[in-house]
């Protein structure tokens, strides 16, 4: 073998080398390029997360810290179903009406009212704490504004008000208490289905669906139901005076357009949000005191809601209603 053939072995070994390092550099220029762009949509997500709690807090910031330092008048939403656990709820009404309260630079409140009604112990408390405010202020006004509808449960609320406003078309009204359910003891009959039921208490098991009804526990129901309507008539009564003109279906469930509902009584005026604050209050900007959920707990609502439903179909059988 010559020389050159000698050289040219010795040269295969670290050609080898060579190119394995060359691939090695390869690998990591690619891994920094990625850690490079994940850094980077990282970054635009968390700078994401800002933007939208900026967003979030920013009426509570400019309340805080002066932007609304001028006179104006508060708008509260009282909007969806009224019930524990949803957006609108007693306790985020009530916390709204008292954040506008104490605002010196509120001079006059809005009930920004678009619900069909909802739990009436929610809408009791809310109603007491009109009237606390009304009474502690008698110099602060607070008005209802019914957009598309107000019945029931909204409308107990807003009858502590000292006047109520609609649109023509609004419908508003719905002075009664409900509860309803299904039966299925029939349909079980046909299909051969055998119910099976223990129960501790003579009338635990009241309102079963699958359970033939019974007179007794039905009037019992019956009878709160009534003590529940009387408790709202008496509302109305007490928040809108003798501006009533009661007629025999007032209090019967019936709704009523705004228009129907200034004849008889039940609002007040046609009429919208900037009416109200420019022309009653005399304070035109608008600024809204509602209680917003963070950003934060609706995530952690929707991560413990399902870690809660998780758990509940892992445990069935005895539970106390």
């Amino acid at each position: 073998m010559d020389n050159q053939s000698k050289a040219e072995v010795t040269r295969e070994p670290g050609w080898e080398r060579e190119v394995i390092e060359k691939l090695a550099l390869a690998a990591v220029a690619e891994q920094a390029k990625a850690r490079r762009w994940g850094i980077f949509f990282k970054s635009m997500m968390f700078a994401y997360l800002i933007v939208l709690s900026a967003v979030a807090i920013y009426p509570k910031i400019s309340r805080d810290f002066g932007v609304d330092s001028k006179d104006h008048t508060a708008v509260i939403d009282v909007v969806g179903m009224i019930a524990e656990g949803k957006e609108a709820n007693a306790d985020s009404i009530i916390e709204s009406l008292r954040n506008a309260v104490k605002d010196e630079h509120t001079k006059g409140i809005i009930l920004h009212a678009n619900s069909p009604g909802g739990s009436p112990v929610q809408s009791s408390y809310v109603y007491e704490e009109i009237r606390k405010i009304k009474k502690e202020h008698p110099n602060l006004p607070v008005y209802a504004v019914v957009s598309d509808i107000c019945a029931s449960g909204c409308y107990y609320i807003v009858s502590a008000s000292d006047k109520i406003f609609v649109n023509p078309s609004s419908l508003v009204g719905s002075i009664g208490v409900l509860m309803d359910g299904f039966g299925f003891v029939d349909v079980m009959q046909k299909l051969g289905v055998e119910r099976r039921l223990f129960t501790a208490g003579a009338h635990k098991a009241m309102l079963d669906p699958f359970s033939p009804s019974k007179e007794e526990e039905t009037h019992y129901v019956q009878g709160l139901l009534n003590q529940v309507h009387q408790q709202f008539i008496g509302a109305v009564k007490a928040g809108r005076g003798d501006r009533l003109k009661e007629y025999p279906d007032m209090f019967s469930g019936l709704v009523w357009t705004g228009e129907e509902g200034v004849k008889l009584g039940i609002v007040d005026a046609v009429g919208n949000q900037d009416y109200v604050a420019k022309e009653l209050i005399g304070a035109e900007t608008l600024v809204d005191f509602s209680q917003q959920e963070h950003l934060l707990d609706k995530i952690a609502g929707k991560l413990g809601a399902s870690f809660g439903q998780a758990i509940g179909s892992m445990v069935q059988g005895v539970s106390l209603h």
